[in-house]
């Protein structure tokens, strides 16, 4: 079934099920999007544009999260937390009179119970760490054992320094292993690059 969704077009951060995005909400257009997300049912859809120009086209995937904190600034600028909801494929933008950019789309079901096979998770966490050395990464390795493999696949995936394309092509993988497959090629790739070029701010 079709959801309308009022999206929040941000170059160089996705954002999955299950993990958390914090946001500083500053132009007056986002504003008024986290206005009537809270006046409704706090959700608000982040997908990427596929350029930076003004009303660029958007990637077809992205995530809905739901304000899971917020802090309103005296200036009416916010401070929020989105927790990921459920990724979405964009039927179509809708033409409509807010600031703020709407879409139709579906939301994807994810597989819950989807798991690595040991062989996938030891090589993964190989590379990972061969990538923080290489990048002067500090990581709690002992903490990484700890997670289970969604979130762990998951939460590098939102949060790796790799261009909008590269982030993009990991929230689009169908399934678990297809991402860590991914994120390891990309980590083998980008590690040998400089880490100034691959490195993206987000904002």
């Amino acid at each position: 079934m079709a959801t309308r969704l009022s999206i929040f077009p941000l170059p160089g951060a996705i954002l999955f099920p299950g993990l958390h995005l914090p946001l500083h909400i500053f132009e007056p257009r986002y504003r008024a999007l986290v206005g009537d997300a809270l006046a409704r049912d706090r959700r608000i859809a982040m997908i990427q544009p596929q350029s930076m120009a003004e009303g660029a086209p958007l990637f077809s995937i992205g995530c809905v999260g739901k304000i899971d904190e917020v802090e309103a600034l005296d200036d009416g600028r916010y401070n929020i937390v989105l927790a990921g909801e459920a990724r979405f494929r964009v039927r179509r933008e809708l033409d409509v009179t807010t600031p703020f950019r709407q879409v139709e789309g579906d939301l994807l079901l994810e597989d819950e119970g989807a798991a690595l096979a040991s062989v996938e998770r030891a090589g993964f966490e190989q590379e990972a760490r061969a990538f923080a050395e290489a990048q002067g990464y500090i990581v709690d390795w002992d903490s990484v054992a700890r997670l289970d493999d969604r979130t762990l696949i998951d939460g590098v995936s939102q949060i790796a320094p790799f261009d909008p394309a590269a982030k993009q092509a990991l929230l689009e993988a169908d399934t678990l292993s297809e991402r860590c497959e991914l994120l390891i090629q990309l980590m083998q790739f980008f590690g040998r690059s400089d880490p100034d070029e691959a490195r993206v701010t987000l904002q």
